[in-house]
Formats: C-alpha cells, structure tokens, sequence
C-alpha cells in the first residue's frame, strides 16, 4: 500500500473516531445546566461547570501536544479518550456539585487532545492543504454535534432529577470506548518517537517563543478573544432560553444540534475553498465579524425561531474561525513543535474558556442579554487583530 493510502485512510479512520468521540461529547454539553439545576446550583455554579472543564483543558493541551511530539500521537490518543469515558461514568454518579465540578476538572485534562489530532493531521498533510484538512476536522467536530445534543436531550429526563441524566452519560462513556477501540483498530503513528536526547523548550519557553512570533502571537491572542466570548455565550445559552422560551433540554439539544449541521458543513465544505482562494487572515477576519454581529442581534429575538438563526449565525462564524487558526499556527510552526505551538492555541482556549463562562453567569444575572453583548465587544479587539495577521502573511509572501 502507497504512503498516500495508507495516510488517507489514515485520516478517514481517526475523522470517523473524532466524530465518534464527540458524538458523546455533544451528549452532555446541552444538559449540564439542567444537570447542575438538579443539584440545586446556582447559575455561577452552572457556568462554573463549564469553566472546570475549560480549567482541566488549559493544563492537559500543552502536556498532550508536547507528549504526543516526543512520543507520537497514537498513544496520547488512547489515553486521552479512555479518561474521557471514565469521566463520564464518574459524573453519572457525582453526589454533589463540588464533586461534580472535580470530575469535570479532571474530565477537562483527560480529554485536552484537539492539538494532538491537529498534530496528526499536520503530520500527514502539505502545508497547501491544511486548511482544508482542519476543515475536514472540524466538520467531523461538527458531525458529532449535529448527532450528540440530540441524542442527549432524547436520553434525558430532568423529571426524575439526578438520575434522568444518568443514561445519556453511560451513552457518553460507550462513545468514548468506542473511539478508543478505533485507535487501538486502526489508527497508525504518524511521526517518529524524538530520540532521547531531543530536548524540547518548556512550556514558558514555547510561550515565550510564540508571543516574539509575529503571526504566532496574534493568533494566539484572536484564540483568547473569540473564544471567550463565544464560550460565554455557550454556557448561559441553555438559562437564556429557558428564560426567554421557556426551553427544556430537548430544545437546547436540539438547537445545538443545528448548531453542529451548520457548522459541519462550513468546515467541510467552504472554509478549506475560502482559504485557499482568499487566505487564511482575510477569511479569520470575515468568521470573526460575522461572530460579532450575530452575537450582538441574538438578545433581541422575538421568536425561538429568530434566535436559532442568530446562533446559526455564530456557529458558520466560528466554523471559519477553527480551521484557520490550526492552519496559521501549523504553517508557522517547525515540524517538530507543531503538536507543542497547537496546544499552546488550545490552552489559549481553554482559558478562554473559563473566563467566559465564569463571566457570563454574573452578567446573565444583571441583564439576559449581557453576555452576548459582552462577547461582540470582545470580538471587535479579535478583528483588529485578524487583520494584522493579513498585513503580516502579505509581507512574508
């Protein structure tokens, strides 16, 4: 077999095993809300659940990509998705929500793994397509979305409190298992074991590296910005349409679910073409105003219908924004760090992603529309620095 079947269908496996993996992901997202309101939490407590995660994922996304550098992806995989599925049973059986908030914790480091999968795939693509295949990535992300928040609010049953939500966690977990079996299946190593005396920077170093980085340095910051903003919107999403709507968790499952189509279809099909012809920075720039401006119209939505549009929106936006940021950060990287500089943008992330819930709880009790306004705000500092990022990648051409 050629090195481009083998790593093709290399690719096919691990974005049928990605897609797997976060079918059970999608499973929980919609219902930790009402998971934690049945625990009698607070909405602080309730975004707090969002942000242990996001906490777990800042610390195991640079130790993931910088293991996966030094020992390969394959057996960082495998490790990372077999603690997801212990995660998920541990949470079925939380008694309280401080309980519930560690098994997120270290949920959230167990599963710190997108840089790693990004890493594989920057393994085995040219630099010329990465866009795409990131696209292809985050269509799988995307997929899983569509299928998991479904699933998981025709599984659950808030009606008999803790123990309703107990099936679509055990459902999770089999989804986890099922993506681990695949790795072990069919899933090869993608780069070399680094010989012993490889000695790669630390973490302050890699950072150090990336912020004196010029393209780096800015898309490490657009990954702090929007994602927090867009984060913040996540977690209180489930309370703001409850509050306005009247939504249980078949609605937000649901919701999300359109959420997951639209942007699987961004990423699979339109971000790898737009990148291509236009460029990553110019099409950064365009994902990250159409954030800001769906963001900003979402609180003034007469009907359920009108802000499922609205979210849509946010969704397409931000399925422009992940694969290009992979692909900058992938082509600005040397091949040995790329697993490394991709985990420093998930940590980023994931940082970003406890300031935003952690934010939006407060700002949802003074006023329902205040963490989507606070999240366009954020994106207009995103923006500006998207469009440095252009400036920057038109001098280097």
């Amino acid at each position: 077999m050629s090195s481009t079947t083998h790593s093709t269908r290399a690719l096919a496996v691990l974005l049928l095993v990605v897609f797997i993996n976060l079918v059970g992901f999608g499973v929980v997202i919609p219902l930790l809300p009402f998971y934690a309101t049945a625990m009698d939490a607070a909405p602080w407590q309730v975004t707090a659940m969002f942000a242990a995660y996001s906490l777990g994922q800042f610390f195991g996304e640079p130790f993931w990509g910088r293991l996966s550098d030094r020992i390969g992806r394959r057996p960082v995989l495998l490790v990372t998705i077999l603690a997801n599925a212990v995660a998920y049973v541990a949470l079925a059986f939380a008694p309280n929500i401080w309980i519930a908030m560690a098994i997120r914790l270290f949920g959230g480091f167990g599963s710190g793994n997108i840089s790693t999968i990004q890493g594989y795939m920057a393994d085995v693509t040219p630099p010329e397509k990465r866009a795409g295949r990131m696209g292809l990535l985050g269509a799988a992300f995307g997929a899983g979305f569509v299928i998991g928040p479904s699933l998981g609010g025709l599984l659950a049953h808030p009606s008999a409190g803790q123990l309703g939500f107990q099936i679509p966690l055990f459902v999770a977990a089999g989804m986890a298992a099922a993506a681990a079996i695949g790795i072990v299946a069919f899933v090869g190593e993608s780069r070399a074991r680094s010989a012993p005396d490889v000695i790669q920077p630390s973490r302050g170093e890699a950072l150090a590296q990336a912020a004196a980085h010029p393209i780096l340095s800015r898309v490490l910051l657009v990954t702090l910005v929007s994602t927090g903003a867009f984060a913040g919107m996540e977690s209180i999403f489930g309370l703001w349409a409850n509050a306005r709507f009247s939504w249980g968790p078949r609605e937000v499952g649901l919701c999300f679910a359109v959420i997951g189509v639209i942007a699987s279809l961004g990423q699979g099909v339109l971000t790898g073409r737009l990148a291509r012809r236009f460029g990553e920075g110019r099409v950064l720039t365009t994902g990250l105003s159409i954030i800001m401006l769906s963001l900003f119209v979402t609180p003034f939505a007469p009907h359920a219908s009108l802000a499922m549009v609205a979210v849509g929106c946010t969704a397409f936006g931000q399925s422009l924004v992940f694969p290009c940021v992979a692909a900058l950060i992938s082509r600005a990287s040397p091949p040995d760090r790329q697993g490394q500089m991709l985990g420093l943008n998930m940590a980023a992330g994931s940082l970003a992603r406890i300031a935003g819930p952690l934010t939006a709880g407060p700002l949802f009790g003074l006023a329902a529309g205040g963490p989507y306004w606070m999240g366009s705000a954020l994106m207009v500092p995103a923006i500006a620095f998207a469009l440095t990022i252009v400036h920057r990648t038109k001098a280097a051409a």
